[in-house]
Parts: C-alpha cells; structure tokens; sequence
C-alpha cells in the first residue's frame, strides 16, 4: 500500500476523524475563546442523537442476550460455572473501579461553577438527590414498562429486559427461535443506525471541544488523561493480581506459561478491538497452548467473548464517576447501586465488538449524571477500547481454564 492510499484510509477510518475532530475544536476553541460556543448546537445534535436510541438499544439487547444466555442451562455444569464467573468477576471489576475512582478521583479538581457555564441549566445537578433503599429497590419493578421506556428508566428497562429474555428462554424451541430471531434483527437494525449516527460524531465532537476549550481552556482534556490513567490502573490489578490468584486457587496453571501463551491473542485484540474478532486466536490458543478441552473451549470461549465484558464494567463505572466527580455531584447510596447494576447488567449485554460504545449513557442516566459532556471520551475510545479488549479475552481465557478443570 502507498502513502497516499494509507492517508486516504487514514481519512476514512471513523476514529481517525474523531480524533482530527478533536484536535480542530481544541485549536479553533483556543483561538476564538468565548465565542466558540457559537459551534456548541453540533454538539447538542450529536447528543440528541443518542438519545434518540439509547432507551431501545439498551431494552433489546438485554432482551436478546437474556433470551440466548437462558439456553445454557441445556449445558450444565459447564454453563452454570461460567455464567457465575461471568457475574463473580463483573461485579468485583465494578467494585474495583469505584475503588480506583474514589481513591484517584480522577474527575475532581474543576470548579462547579466552571462546569455549570458548560452545561445546559436543566441538565445540572449540584446535589444527587436522596433516595431511600427500599424505595429505590421497589423502584427497579416497572408497573407500566411503556411508560418506563418513554421515561427512559434504565433500571426498570433492564429488569423488565431481563425478565423478558429469560421468559423467551424458557419457551419451545419452536415458539422461541423466531422471538430470538425478531429481537436478534431489532439489533442489527438499531446497531445500523448508531453507525450511521457516528458518522456525525467528528462534527459533534468538534462542536463540544471547540465550545470546551474556548470556555474554560486545558483542564478538562487533562482531566480525560487522568481518566484514562485510573482505568488503565484498575485493569492492571485485575489481569496482574486477580486472575493468577483464581487461576492459583482454581487450577493447576502455571501462571509464566498463561502469559506466554496469552500474547498472541492479547496483541490481536488490541490490533483489533474485538472479542469476536479475536475469537478465532483465543480459541486456537486454549485448545493448543493452555491445554483446555475442545468441548469447554468452544463452549466458554464463544460465550465469554459476548457477556465477559470486565473491561467494559471497569470502564462504565469509572466513567460514572468521573463525571459525578466533574460535576461536582455527590452520588447517594442509591445512586451507586444504581451505576453498579446498570455497569454489570450493561457491560454482559454489550456486544464484542469495537467502537465508541453507547451502554454507558445508561449508566450515566441511571443515577441521574449528565451525559452532555461524554462526547469528550469519543476521540479517546479506541486507546479505552484496546484496554478493555485485552482484559476482556484475558478473563475468558482463565474462564475457560477454571471450568474446564472444575
């Protein structure tokens, strides 16, 4: 390939051009100051946009992913280890996090008045509202879903989704495969439309960065950068720390010849972004190199690529924070129950695959944090997305090990 067709594939590439997008904003912000706000409605428009299909994107995959996880049953003990695993390390990685978060805080340090002249007025928050435990547990149970999806109650969403999925699960296979194949459909649909959404998103993250940058300067882009660090410190202790004590307590692995072998597909999946892009390697390198049966490798593998998103549970989470902190918004009790139910039940419905991911506005939403400035990560979420991949496959890899010696 020459250089001009590597600068025209460069050109083409959605996260190149978000990435120039940003670049843009920051220069044109520095230059106009103030009056850059003028560019903030190409933010807003991006922002609508995603309103727009957060509430039925996060309501169907949660029902097809329920519908589909439901039929491991059929596979016994091995699905029933995985499946625990899958929750046992989600809901660890999210506590991680909000530990890594409360400890760097990486959000903090930006004056509320500062962020108040950013954000529309109706859309801040000085103080989380107070919710009472019980009544905010009652409140998961939706009594009209309708109306819960015109509100846009993530939670009620989720649980009604869940409970729908499992419902379908349980049905005939005859009855139940074209259910499973409607939702499956409603999915691809609706993943067609974020892509085409993204093809706006360098404008609206152009308008955000130069309305950013021109109002209150550098702070904010450092902030991203702390951001970044904290995530990539919660990850560490997860892949370096974590999984060799389970695969210590769990196994007979030996934990120099996990990493050897871990390379190849952990390179893969930073290449590509992709847990069922690096399927293929992941499921080559078990079999062949960690020793794991075919029978609970083609069955573990293929699973973990599609509900073992730790990665993304770390990340979710820290993006909760991060922008309560920037805020200035003090979260109640009941709102980090929120962002970890929201986290864990997103992150194992989020699908494999690369790209800015939209499941993290309902995290966002769920505890009542302002999602106006999350156009600021997009320019970043292939670097946010590397990492997350490479943990992700990390973990289905010592799943796979744990079960297949259980």
């Amino acid at each position: 390939m020459n250089f001009s067709a590597k600068i025209k594939k460069a050109f083409g590439d959605i996260g190149f051009q978000i990435f120039l997008a940003m670049i843009i904003g920051i220069v044109v912000g520095r230059v106009m100051g103030e009056p850059a706000v003028v560019f903030a409605p190409l933010g807003t428009l991006f922002i609508q946009l995603i309103k727009m299909l957060v509430v039925p994107l996060v309501f169907i995959s949660i029902v097809s992913g329920a519908a589909s996880l439901g039929t491991t049953r059929s596979a016994g003990r091995i699905g029933f280890t995985t499946i625990a695993y899958v929750f046992g390390t989600t809901f660890l990685a999210v506590g991680v996090a909000f530990l890594a978060g409360w400890i760097f805080k990486p959000g903090a340090g930006i004056s509320p008045e500062t962020i108040k002249a950013f954000l529309p007025e109706q859309s801040y928050q000085a103080e989380a509202q107070k919710l009472e435990f019980w009544p905010m547990l009652l409140d998961i149970i939706p009594t009209n879903p309708i109306k819960s999806m015109t509100d846009g109650h993530i939670l009620q969403l989720i649980f009604f989704g869940l409970f729908l999925g499992f419902g379908i699960s349980a049905m005939p296979a005859s009855k139940k495969q074209p259910l499973q194949n409607g939702f499956n459909y409603l999915l691809d649909a609706l993943i067609w439309c974020i892509g085409k959404v993204m093809l706006v998103a360098p404008l609206g993250v152009f308008g955000l960065m130069a309305e950013a940058t021109g109002t209150f300067g550098y702070d904010l882009l450092l902030k991203v950068g702390n951001l970044f660090t904290v995530n990539l410190a919660a990850a560490a202790f997860m892949i370096l720390i974590f999984y060799p004590i389970t695969l210590k307590l769990f196994s007979k692995q030996k934990i120099p010849a996990f990493w050897k072998a871990m390379v190849r597909p952990q390179i893969v999946a930073l290449s590509t972004s992709s847990s069922l892009a690096t399927l293929p390697v992941t499921l080559k390198t078990c079999e062949e190199d960690l020793g794991i049966s075919k029978e609970t490798a083609s069955f573990v593998i293929p699973l973990g690529a599609t509900i073992n998103m730790t990665g993304s549970s770390i990340y979710y989470t820290l993006v909760a924070l991060f922008f309560a902190q920037l805020y200035g918004i003090d979260l109640s009790v009941a709102q980090y129950m929120a962002i970890a139910i929201t986290a864990t039940v997103g992150s194992i419905g989020q699908a494999g695959v690369p790209g800015p991911t939209l499941l993290v506005v309902a995290v966002l939403v769920s505890a009542g944090i302002p999602i106006e400035g999350l156009p600021l990560l997009y320019a970043l979420d292939r670097v946010f997305d590397m990492l997350r991949t490479f943990l992700n496959i990390t973990g289905d890899a010592a799943c796979a090990i744990i079960v297949d010696k259980k």
